[in-house]
């Protein structure tokens, strides 16, 4: 799959339907997700909030979907019920994917992390984004540029796991991982080229698994052949990264930003690493980009 729409399409072709369950759901863009999503016949939809409210708003905008047999909604009463609701639901497996609604995000992870029903799995939680960029042949997975602000060597191998497990979903079978860096040199004043080149021992040595590691490489180094070529770095996987690490989370959201609103990238994204995907979506991601970021998590919860 080359494309976010050819996620889109496999996942349309399937019998078998996934249930989303949404935390907070009464909220126009979240319900135009929902409606783009079940126009496409990607997922059914549980939906946690004040009924009366849901029943207003649907009604008003998307009047097909009340009594539809993809769309269930269940009354919790505030943001805290919404959250654990939507939470038990995919701990009991009712639902595949939980998604966030009009909520905080601190209060739906509270939720997550809750040791009775969360979804914790002892792995860390990260974000991973899959961009669909103009000129480029394959998707672009960039992690972690929403959940870990400074991680280290251990968190960063985890991170590179969870970002792995996502792409190979799509039909990526052995991603090539590039951990960015400013240099495509080990500097021992340069933490993130000292990270990189340990993250790609670990990999030979079979420590992170399903994937090829190379780095330190820079970013033109990492998905451009001819920039490689031109630094003299050689071999299969130069210039021809799949997953993009990035060294912190100020990286992370720079580059994230500066694909959609400099590049026009079409990006979906998801959080990784707990018993289900999360679709952690942004207020200002348009209706598309969540459509995306749902296809997403629905292809990463069938190898779950």
């Amino acid at each position: 799959m080359t494309t976010l729409n050819d996620i889109v399409k496999q996942i349309s072709a399937e019998t078998q339907l996934n249930d989303v369950a949404v935390a907070a759901a009464a909220d126009l863009e979240v319900l135009e997700a929902v409606d783009m999503a079940i126009s496409r016949n990607i997922a059914s939809f549980s939906l946690f909030d004040d009924e009366a409210k849901l029943k207003e708003m649907i009604g008003a905008k998307y009047p097909h979907l009340l009594g539809h047999p993809k769309v269930k909604l269940i009354h919790v009463k505030g943001a805290v019920q919404a959250a654990n609701a939507a939470v038990k639901s995919v701990f009991v497996k009712d639902s595949n994917v939980l998604m966030k609604g009009h909520i905080p995000t601190a209060v739906l992870l509270k939720a997550v992390l809750n040791e009775d029903f969360g979804l914790r799995t002892g792995n860390i939680l990260s974000h991973v984004a899959a961009f669909e960029i103009a000129g480029y042949d394959r998707l672009i997975f960039i992690t972690d540029a929403g959940m870990n602000i400074e991680p280290d060597l251990k968190q960063k191998a985890q991170i590179i796991r969870n970002a792995v497990q996502t792409a190979r979903a799509v039909g990526v079978e052995t991603p090539v991982v590039a951990p960015l860096a400013a240099v495509e040199v080990v500097n021992p004043a340069m933490q993130a080229t000292l990270d990189s080149a340990a993250l790609a021992a670990m990999n030979r040595r079979g420590q992170i698994a399903d994937c090829i590691v190379d780095g330190p490489l820079a970013l033109d180094n990492a998905i451009s052949v001819t920039a490689a070529e031109h630094k003299g770095i050689t071999g299969a996987t130069a210039g021809k990264a799949d997953i993009l690490l990035v060294p912190n989370i100020e990286a992370g959201n720079i580059l994230y930003k500066s694909l959609v609103y400099f590049a026009k990238a079409k990006v979906g994204g998801i959080i990784a690493g707990a018993k289900a995907p999360i679709v952690l979506t942004s207020r200002a991601d348009s209706a598309e980009s969540k459509l995306f970021s749902l296809a997403l998590a629905i292809k990463t919860s069938a190898i779950q």
